[in-house]
């Protein structure tokens, strides 16, 4: 649900047009409680959005392989820590609208069958992760496009709860195997909430139509692949 698509718990071509407007109108009390959103934006501030705090969401760092290589991919400082994690806030799609740049908006994919990963093309920032299929609502929103001055990441979305994925770390990380159970469960019954309530339908990296990305998703080649999963690379 982080990176990769198989997290461990430690211890057809798109044909939309570019530009298009993303699916998901701002629910009313979304717009009765903008000065509770967390902005989002891109390293030079094409990008613009914001994702609302909301109970279901949770903060995590994800160690896994996948998540690795995309930071190597994008070739942008910053996005992995010393140890080779990405900070990610678990959420759902409803909850994060972009208000502005959308042109720039891009995605990729490490493999035909791997999960989007969503980024402003503009300057290599990373914004999301999400399923290929919309009927999962699921979003790791990257911390790399929520880190604002005010508010903090800590105040809208909590502490961070849950280390995954702490196999492929670079050095042992302390796994959190009670907090990861539950924080799991917790993500999956929302997701699941989200598909029963059609909640799955207000999506903005998704067609409403057709349920096809917004974006065409650009997958590596096995030369691309094999160097970014290089250690050195």
């Amino acid at each position: 649900m982080f990176g990769d698509g198989r997290t461990r718990i430690a211890g057809k071509p798109s044909d939309a047009q570019p530009g298009a407007q993303p699916a998901g109108p701002v629910c009313g009390s979304h717009r009765a409680k903008t000065d509770m959103n967390h902005p989002l934006r891109c390293r030079c501030g094409k990008l613009r959005g914001y994702v609302v705090p909301h109970r279901s969401t949770m903060r995590a760092v994800c160690y896994c392989r996948d998540c690795q290589a995309y930071a190597r991919f994008l070739g942008t400082p910053g996005i992995v820590d010393e140890n080779g994690g990405t900070e990610v806030v678990a959420s759902l799609p409803k909850h994060l609208l972009f208000t502005g740049g959308l042109e720039v908006l891009a995605c990729m994919s490490l493999s035909e069958r791997g999960i989007l990963r969503w980024y402003a093309d503009c300057c290599k920032t990373p914004v999301g992760n999400t399923p290929r299929n919309p009927k999962l609502p699921y979003v790791g929103v990257i911390h790399n496009c929520l880190e604002a001055r005010s508010p903090t990441v800590e105040s809208s979305f909590g502490p961070l709860r849950l280390r995954v994925n702490t196999h492929s770390a670079r050095t042992k990380i302390q796994s959190t195997p009670i907090a990861s159970t539950v924080g799991v469960l917790t993500l999956m019954m929302s997701v699941l909430g989200g598909r029963l309530t059609g909640a799955h339908k207000i999506n903005p990296f998704f067609m409403p139509d057709s349920g096809r990305p917004i974006r065409q998703p650009r997958v590596l080649s096995i030369a691309e692949r094999a160097r970014v999963y290089r250690s050195d690379a």
